[in-house]
């Protein structure tokens, strides 16, 4: 038998390159499937004349202010205009002074409050035998003499009695003021006491006596320990050159 080859048919389909797959890569076309980074896009700087040019209506529309969001105010508006003229035809309308209500009578039984007059005052009658208030007295109630009224205790004052009295010192006895006081410092601690008197002169002479800026105890040293002291000299730098004299012999 001839020797015979077996082939193996594979199905040619489309590769992966024929697949339109949506890209990952930008904003445009972006494949939803896969994270995508915030895209932003670079322009040039915009013109100045952007702010003077209007390309929008902005806030030109006039908005009425009695406008709201609930519509228009309601709130009352007047006008002012000048009074009108009178005319013939014109109807007066009655205004509230124009009625009197208390001059009209009481009808059905109504109550009317009372009414007065306002006159000039009487003349008195000459003629009158009736005695005013003013003619009457009364008792005085202010002692006790009168009988049939209670009265409270009342007192006299006389002059005093020189004469039996006890003013009258029938004994001659001294009284209080006839002795003596006693000094309490003769029974009593006694406390220093002082004088005043004017200041008295200090004896002088005419030697002249040293006073104390005259002495100097800052200088002594013999039986004191001494402090440092110092002397303020001229100042020394090695920069100086130093004085060469040629000693002749």
């Amino acid at each position: 038998m001839a020797p015979y080859s077996v082939f193996l048919f594979m199905p040619a389909g489309p590769g992966p390159g024929r697949y339109a797959l949506p890209p990952t890569v930008g904003y445009i076309n972006h494949d939803y499937t896969k994270p995508s980074s915030p895209a932003y896009s670079f322009h040039s700087r915009m013109s100045s004349n952007m702010v003077s040019v209007d390309s929008s209506p902005g806030p030109q529309y006039h908005v009425d202010a009695k406008m709201t969001r609930f519509g228009r105010d309601g709130t009352p508006s007047y006008s002012m205009l000048g009074k009108k003229k009178k005319t013939a035809d014109t109807f007066q309308t009655p205004g509230p002074g124009a009625y009197s209500p208390e001059k009209a009578p009481p009808l059905n039984l109504h109550h009317r409050p009372p009414s007065y007059t306002m006159a000039f005052r009487t003349r008195y009658r000459i003629v009158d035998p009736v005695p005013p208030p003013n003619r009457y007295t009364l008792p005085n109630l202010f002692s006790s003499h009168v009988p049939h009224k209670p009265s409270s205790a009342s007192f006299t004052m006389s002059a005093r009695r020189k004469a039996g009295g006890p003013s009258e010192d029938l004994s001659m006895t001294p009284g209080p003021s006839r002795y003596n006081r006693t000094d309490p410092s003769i029974y009593l601690n006694r406390q220093p006491s002082f004088s005043m008197q004017s200041r008295s002169n200090i004896p002088t002479d005419a030697t002249s006596k040293p006073g104390p800026g005259t002495h100097s105890p800052e200088k002594v040293t013999a039986h004191l320990h001494r402090a440092p002291s110092f002397s303020m000299g001229v100042r020394h730098s090695e920069f100086v050159t130093p004085l060469i004299v040629d000693v002749l012999d």
